[in-house]
């Protein structure tokens, strides 16, 4: 019984390390190719242009050139924030006004 119940605390403790680690969300676009260069890349999808910076780490398979059908896959970073100002303070006991 002892053993049954370090396994599942063992792989609780592994799956939730896991979920950790897996970063940020990650997306996809997917469409013809309209330009291409060292440091982007511009899809169509529908009537958008998509435009994604690329690197020398960005993995490319297959010949990436234009006309190609491509799937990206992206995730969002920030690059910079800007704090505008406090939140207003909810004052406590009170209704909201409507």
């Amino acid at each position: 019984m002892k053993r049954t119940i370090m396994v599942v605390v063992g792989l609780l403790f592994l799956f939730s390390s896991l979920a950790l680690a897996a970063g940020p969300k990650t997306y996809q676009v997917t469409g013809p190719v309209l330009e291409v260069k060292d440091d982007r890349i511009v899809v169509q999808k529908g009537s958008d242009k998509w435009e994604l910076a690329r690197d020398k780490d960005t993995k490319v398979q297959g010949d990436l050139k234009v006309g190609s059908k491509v799937t990206i896959q992206y995730w969002m970073k920030a690059t910079e924030i800007e704090v505008k100002g406090e939140a207003p303070k909810k004052e406590e006991g009170k209704a909201p006004k409507k």
